[in-house]
């Protein structure tokens, strides 16, 4: 992971200084903010691989933040790190545009795999250029690009995996599990709802002002893109 540049966003002294200190000696190039206003400047100036961002923040605060930097870039991981662990903390954090989420207190073992996994998977390459079709949407797995009936679709880095599975999976029914394993990659409390808010996220923007729709659910099983329902 040599050379990826970290912004850590937290005010808390003694957590900036073990994360940073851990980040530094695994390879990566740390810049660090201490409050909300510090972290926006810095997120929209400069180019990082991945952000960490503490909720609890001096002046703007970390879901304010979170939706601000997703509008100006939809592709950077951001991961946030939470004292509040309960499902709808979690789900309005996932809401805002964060990738993962970390409660604290947190080992930094289990914070380096999250950042490897969320750089790993933004930063993956593709030898060949793939496109996937499915009636009229159109996926580009090289370039990260979504569009149907030719308008192009705007997709975080979370809804494009989604539906990039999904659609690697059509026709085929896929669990919330199944989902969360190979979307998110963690093992999420499973009394969240992260993947229904992120399925009704893709149904906005792929199916809302579309016909046929193509993202259907399954009662009791799943979800499944398909072209029509059986």
């Amino acid at each position: 992971m040599d050379g990826f540049k970290i912004l850590v966003v937290e005010d808390e002294a003694s957590l900036v200084g073990m994360i940073q200190r851990g980040l530094s000696r695994e390879g990566y190039q740390v810049s660090v903010a201490l409050d909300g206003a510090s972290a926006l400047k810095m997120a929209t100036e400069y180019e990082f691989d991945l952000i960490t961002l503490d909720l609890m923040l001096p002046g703007i605060s970390g879901l304010e933040l979170c939706r601000t930097i997703r509008k100006k870039n939809t592709q950077v991981p951001i991961l946030m790190l939470t004292a509040l662990g309960t499902p709808e903390n979690i789900v309005t954090g996932l809401d805002s545009g964060a990738d993962d989420y970390l409660e604290k207190p947190f080992n930094f073992d289990v914070l380096n795999a999250r950042i490897r996994s969320l750089i790993r998977r933004n930063k993956g390459v593709t030898t060949a250029h793939h496109l996937i079709k499915i009636a009229d949407l159109t996926i580009d797995t090289t370039e990260k690009t979504v569009s149907r009936s030719g308008q192009n679709i705007l997709l975080t880095a979370t809804e494009f995996r989604l539906l990039e599975f999904l659609a690697v999976n059509r026709k085929k029914v896929l669990s919330r599990i199944d989902i969360l394993e190979h979307v998110w990659d963690i093992d999420f409390n499973l009394g969240t709802n992260v993947v229904d808010v992120y399925i009704n996220y893709l149904r906005k923007k792929i199916d809302k002002d579309f016909e046929p729709k193509l993202i259907h659910t399954a009662f009791g099983m799943g979800y499944v893109l398909k072209e029509a329902e059986a």
